[in-house]
C-alpha cells in the first residue's frame, strides 16, 4: 500500500490527539505535521508534500474554509472536514460528496472517511475533487449569514446557542465572546468570521469590539465626538463608535 502523507489541523489539540490515535495502527500513514491554524496549514502544505488533510473548520485567523478554499484553486491534497458545523453543512458535504468527521467522532466514522479518502487518493481524480470541494465551499459560504445556533463548548460539553437568544458579542483576542442574559461563552471564531454568518438586519457592528443584538437595544445616549451610550435590556452599556453610526441608523432608523 502507497505511503499517504497526512497533515492534521485543528486548534484544539485534543482532537489533534484523538485523531492521531486513530491512525498509530495504519501502516500506509506518515503524520507530516499537526497545525493549529490556517496560515500556518498552508505554508506546511507549500514546504511539504502533503496528500491529505484533516481540516477543521472553525479556528482563529485563517478558518477552514479559506484553507480549503487555497486548495482547491490549487489542485492540492485530498480534504476531510473534521468538523461540528450545523445540519446545512453536513448536507452540503453529503450532496456534493465530500468527506467530513462530525464531531465528537468514533473510530469507526473516522476510518470510513479515512479509507474513502484513499480510494480518493488513489483515482488520481484531482480535478473532480477540486470541483467537488469548489461546489461544497459556495454552498457554505452562502449559507454562513443564514446561521441559526453557535456551538459552544462548555464543561467539556457541546452546546448549542440559538442565535436569538444571544445579547451582544465581544471581541476576545482571535476569539468572541457571546453574552446570552447571564451566561458567558467563549468560542473559537473571529468577530468578523461570525458577523459574516449573521443575520445583518438582526445584528449590527457598533464597534471594532462589538456586535449587538437590534432587539435589546432599549436606548441610545450621545456621549461625545459623535459617539454613543448604547444600553441594552440587560442592563449592558456599550459603545457606538462614530464610523458604525450611519450604518446602525440605516438599520434601525434614522430619526436620531
Amino acid at each position: 500500500m502507497p505511503e499517504l502523507r497526512v497533515l492534521l489541523v485543528d486548534d484544539e489539540p485534543l482532537v489533534r490527539q484523538g485523531i492521531r490515535d486513530f491512525l498509530e495502527d495504519e501502516p500506509d500513514i506518515t503524520i507530516v505535521g499537526e497545525c493549529g491554524d490556517g496560515v500556518e496549514a498552508l505554508e506546511t502544505i507549500a514546504r511539504e508534500r502533503v496528500d491529505l488533510v484533516f481540516l477543521d473548520i472553525q479556528m482563529p485567523e485563517l478558518d477552514g474554509l479559506g484553507v480549503a478554499s487555497a486548495l482547491a484553486e490549487q489542485g492540492g491534497p485530498v480534504v476531510v472536514f473534521v468538523t461540528a458545523y450545523s445540519e446545512h453543512a453536513v448536507r452540503a458535504f453529503e450532496v456534493n460528496a465530500v468527506d467530513y468527521v462530525l464531531k465528537p467522532f468514533d473510530r469507526e466514522r473516522f476510518l470510513a472517511a479515512l479509507a474513502r479518502a484513499r480510494a480518493r487518493r488513489a483515482s488520481g481524480e484531482q480535478e473532480e475533487l477540486a470541483r467537488r470541494l469548489a461546489a461544497v465551499l459556495s454552498e457554505l459560504q452562502r449559507s454562513r449569514g443564514q446561521a441559526q445556533r453557535v456551538l459552544v463548548r462548555t464543561d467539556g460539553r457541546i452546546r448549542f446557542v440559538p442565535v436569538a437568544d444571544i445579547d451582544w458579542i465581544e471581541a476576545a483576542d482571535n476569539y468572541a465572546r457571546l453574552h446570552v442574559g447571564p451566561e458567558r461563552h467563549l468560542v473559537r471564531e473571529t468577530m468578523a468570521s461570525l458577523e459574516a454568518r449573521l443575520d445583518g438586519s438582526r445584528f449590527a457592528r457598533i464597534h471594532r469590539s462589538a456586535i449587538v443584538n437590534l432587539a435589546r437595544i432599549r436606548e441610545l445616549q450621545p456621549t461625545f465626538n459623535g459617539e454613543y451610550a448604547v444600553f441594552l435590556q440587560s442592563g449592558a452599556k456599550l459603545t457606538l463608535s462614530r464610523g458604525y453610526r450611519d450604518a446602525l441608523r440605516e438599520k434601525i432608523g434614522s430619526g436620531w
